[in-house]
């Protein structure tokens, strides 16, 4: 299985296990600048050469020696779940994507017909019922997860813990998992642990959000998506990552941690 969704920077100063959804755009972009001085000129997600990344061959051999013997400093940054997936559904489900289609084909039009689910019309401009369609489409989250039909699940939207889990089960150690939330801290905190050739000045770092402006713009408060069913069915799929990463299942409207991820636990608990 190896390292799926694994980066490195050329230099091995570090490793990173992209969890979708959590700054990968940032994280990405400041990796790459980090060893080159300059950012990556498109969405790093595109690039294929001057960083490692599990997904090229040739990176392969040299990601699996770096981590199995946990030669440079490994991180990964986690989100609360309830923004996390309401983030999922404006950019994936509801916007238009970078080649200006929607996201995987016929995913939007089966979700529908199938969920009565409603996107904001062709473009995601027209006005629509955020709240209705977003229950509905955490069903449909439920269902991908649960039974995986109407399909498998996907990255974007699959439980962080799971992305977390395989590079601790192949032998990878975290040194840190921080929060999107306390961005600036949490990767303050990782470039203090290492050496790399360019100097990162993290005040002077632009926000890499490449979902940005895909999908209409949530129009209510985070807690105003869910009511006592929509939470019941976050617990049912996200119930470890609200316990191993310290977030609030009882009130959706609190974004932050209400503590500090115990390394320890999280390798005990998804190492098995």
């Amino acid at each position: 299985m190896g390292f799926p969704g694994t980066w490195m920077t050329e230099s091995e100063s570090v490793v990173y296990r992209v969890v979708p959804k959590c700054a990968c755009s940032t994280i990405g972009q400041i990796m790459f600048y980090s060893d080159h001085g300059e950012f990556f000129d498109g969405d790093i997600h595109d690039s294929k050469d001057r960083m490692h990344k599990w997904a090229q061959e040739e990176s392969q051999p040299l990601i699996e020696a770096n981590v199995q013997s946990h030669k440079s400093y490994a991180f990964t940054c986690v989100r609360n779940p309830y923004t996390r997936v309401l983030s999922s559904f404006f950019d994936k489900i509801c916007g238009i994507q970078r080649n200006g289609k929607r996201y995987r084909g016929n995913l939007v039009p089966q979700l529908i017909q199938k969920y009565g689910i409603e996107v904001g019309g062709p473009d995601g401009k027209d006005d629509f019922d955020q709240i209705a369609s977003f229950r509905r489409f955490l069903l449909f989250v439920r269902d991908t997860i649960r039974w995986r039909r109407p399909m498998d699940p996907d990255i974007h939207w699959s439980a962080m813990s799971g992305h977390v889990s395989t590079f601790i089960v192949n032998g990878g150690t975290y040194d840190k998992i921080f929060f999107t939330e306390k961005f600036n801290e949490g990767m303050q905190d990782v470039l203090d642990h290492i050496e790399t050739p360019h100097a990162v000045d993290l005040t002077q770092i632009p926000r890499f959000n490449e979902s940005e402006g895909h999908g209409p713009k949530r129009l209510h408060p985070v807690e105003d998506y869910f009511d006592d069913l929509s939470m019941h069915l976050m617990w049912e799929i996200y119930k470890r990552d609200f316990q191993l990463f310290k977030y609030d299942f009882e009130n959706p409207g609190n974004k932050m941690p209400l503590g500090e991820v115990d390394l320890a636990e999280v390798h005990a608990k998804l190492g098995d």
